[in-house]
């Protein structure tokens, strides 16, 4: 029996889990304790911390492994990254890893690259700096923490009183003694994801992004398929995309970025060296008609995965999100069967009695939906017979999002 690493056990990795165990793969969890879902799923579970690069080598020495993977998640990309590398497994590389999990390298990357859409940058150690840069630009500007993902740490600037909360928020997530100043670049945000293969670009997917607002944070909310544009607009994210892999020198591995539409161009923001998260796999496996996940697996095990599709089927998800923090004080089963029956795909990561944060970051999401439709409003139309299904603080999640929405207007 294969032995697969799967770097995490969060619920972004438990799909990854689930589909490893179908395929008859002995599969090995890492995360550090706490309540994962994945630990209960895993044949075995390995209680590192998935930045510990030098514990999990040696782990995958001991147990020896036949691949390591992870899906969702930047935290493990370098151990990822590391335990491929001096293990000849298929991944990327270190240096790669280190490429696209540090913000700051991977402007600096593009830069000597010349990548297509590159935007002003600058290290930023003070607030100070960051006022400069902000003068400097004559213009809104993103603060970013350049070793986080989940939009955590990732905060915009529109004057320069607003520069001091911005820095510090980046700051008190950033691990580092600095963070990253941008130039925001105003215009469309969509997703690109897909999959590099022997220094081929088999895959790649541009794919429209839902967006949640959280505080001065917009942070992805869903994504829908395919992302609609002319020919040229879609030649020209595709050349842009295989410029940021060239230059980062992604191989072996799923790829996601973040691409901004502004005036007909597409500014890449950044590039990880691992599949979205936000319901990317499931989309893309519906989308092509084929399992992303399965993929994913077979390639980390050597297998050489095919990534060709002849049709496509249109197909879109949101995350479901609580504008509070509370407790879930019911659900409408009765009505959650029904739209199970119905064929909706759907699932919900608490229960009664769960507690749930008030949306500030991806992390905090509370359920996905999904569904095969090209219009967003059927989309959203599930949404809201969902959240008329659940109570938080004995108010509907439906109705504590009109609250939010008609705060906000009047604000």
């Amino acid at each position: 029996m294969k032995k697969i690493m799967i770097l995490g056990a969060g619920i972004y990795q438990v799909p990854l889990i689930l589909k490893a165990k179908e395929m008859g793969l002995y599969t090995l969890v890492v995360s550090y304790p706490g309540p994962y879902p994945g630990f209960a799923l895993a044949d075995e579970c390995l209680y590192l911390d998935t930045r510990d690069e030098a514990g999990i080598l040696k782990a995958a020495c001991e147990k020896e492994i036949q691949g390591i993977c992870t899906t969702g998640t930047d935290v493990a990309i370098r151990t990822l990254g590391r335990t491929a590398e001096l293990l000849h497994l298929p991944g990327l590389s270190l240096a790669a890893a280190e490429h696209v999990t540090d913000k700051l390298t991977m402007r600096e990357v593009f830069r000597k690259a010349s990548v297509t859409g590159s935007i002003p940058f600058c290290r930023v150690t003070s607030l100070a700096e960051a006022r400069a840069f902000f003068q400097e630009q004559a213009s809104s500007i993103m603060l970013k923490a350049t070793d986080s993902s989940g939009s955590r740490g990732i905060v915009r600037a529109d004057s320069l009183e607003e520069v001091k909360e911005a820095y510090e928020a980046a700051c008190s997530v950033t691990h580092l003694p600095y963070i990253l100043a941008e130039k925001y670049v105003a215009g469309e945000e969509i997703g690109v994801d897909g999959f590099v293969l022997d220094g081929e670009v088999k895959l790649l997917l541009p794919h429209k992004k839902f967006v949640v607002t959280a505080g001065h944070t917009t942070l992805p909310g869903g994504h829908a398929f395919p992302y609609e544009a002319d020919t040229v607009l879609l030649t020209a994210i595709t050349e842009a995309i295989t410029e940021a892999i060239r230059a980062t020198g992604l191989d072996n591995c799923a790829f996601n970025a973040d691409v901004m539409i502004s005036d007909g161009v597409p500014y890449i923001l950044e590039i990880g060296g691992r599949c979205g998260a936000t319901c990317i796999p499931e989309l893309i496996s519906m989308y092509c008609g084929f399992d992303y996940y399965r993929k994913m697996l077979e390639a980390a095990l050597s297998e050489k995965p095919d990534f060709s599709y002849e049709h496509t089927t249109p197909c879109m998800a949101k995350l479901l999100f609580s504008p509070v923090d509370g407790i879930i004080t019911a659900m409408d089963e009765e009505r959650l069967h029904n739209l199970r029956n119905e064929g909706i795909s759907f699932s919900l990561d608490y229960g009664v009695g769960d507690s749930v944060e008030k949306v500030k970051n991806g992390t905090d999401r509370i359920g996905q939906v999904i569904l095969a439709a090209s219009r967003e409003a059927e989309l959203d139309t599930l949404i809201t017979s969902i959240q008329d299904a659940i109570e938080i603080n004995g108010t509907s999640l439906s109705r504590l999002w009109e609250k939010e929405t008609s705060e906000r207007n009047l604000s």
